[in-house]
């Protein structure tokens, strides 16, 4: 990508090595988005690939990694679902790239459907500077199969240690863009209503309509990769000076 570098990483969290890739632009120190993938996706995630190339434009830095079990991360993926441990992978990438001397501040997390469940429930407990969700759940009873659901999402709807509610942390979130599909097959629509209802200011809801949960359509990903930018870097330029 132009003007950036792509540097591979590796952290530990919860007694596995985990690993990711840093889109590093040509600037000193730049603030930084963790982005955290889908349930059975990992770190290459194409949307999480063509925000990194918009961020590194816009001189911010992207780090994008696999949670535990998936990709190129150690550990089992069953073992890795519950929200709390997958919250547990991002404060501990974040640990990592604050200790670097070629990252600034932290700007903000990205998260994809159960990423960005993950990436809410980090900012209902610590200061996120800046949040962006894409088709992100409340609570796991209202995620929905259609079909017969493969063996790990159906222990997702149905183990006990895999359930989770997000709405009592909602209202401590705040500075958030959400993106749903008005027709997701998976998340209903109405989790996005309620996300942007109790959280606090600054806050944006884009709707995709006849949006998948995939956001397969390219019109969509377009105005996402755009509006996510702009989030970010918005929210870069409020950051206190180094």
């Amino acid at each position: 990508m132009t003007g950036s570098r792509i540097i591979d990483l590796s952290f530990d969290s919860g007694g596995f090595r985990l690993h990711g890739v840093l889109h590093l632009p040509d600037r000193a120190a730049p603030p930084f988005v963790i982005g955290s993938h889908g349930l059975l996706a990992d770190a290459d995630s194409p949307k999480q690939v063509r925000l990194a190339g918009a961020l590194s434009e816009k001189k911010i830095a992207y780090f994008r990694f696999s949670h535990r079990g998936c990709g190129k991360s150690q550990g089992d993926l069953l073992h890795g679902m519950p929200l709390a441990r997958r919250a547990e992978d991002i404060v501990n990438a974040l640990k990592m790239l604050a200790e670097r001397i070629d990252t600034g501040p932290f700007l903000g997390l990205f998260g994809s459907s159960m990423g960005g469940a993950a990436s809410l429930h980090v900012a209902a407990t610590r200061f996120v500077p800046a949040l962006v969700t894409v088709a992100a759940p409340v609570r796991s009873r209202e995620i929905t199969a259609t079909g017969p659901p493969d063996p790990l999402t159906a222990a997702l709807l149905k183990e006990e240690s895999l359930r989770f509610d997000l709405s009592a942390g909602l209202s401590r979130i705040r500075n958030i863009l959400l993106f749903h599909g008005d027709d997701d097959e998976i998340v209903p629509f109405s989790n996005a209503l309620e996300i942007e209802k109790r959280a606090a200011p600054p806050k944006r809801l884009i709707r995709f309509e006849g949006g998948d949960h995939r956001m397969s359509d390219p019109k969509h990903q377009a105005v996402f990769v755009r509006e996510a930018a702009r989030w970010f870097e918005t929210a870069a330029e409020a950051l206190p000076p180094p």
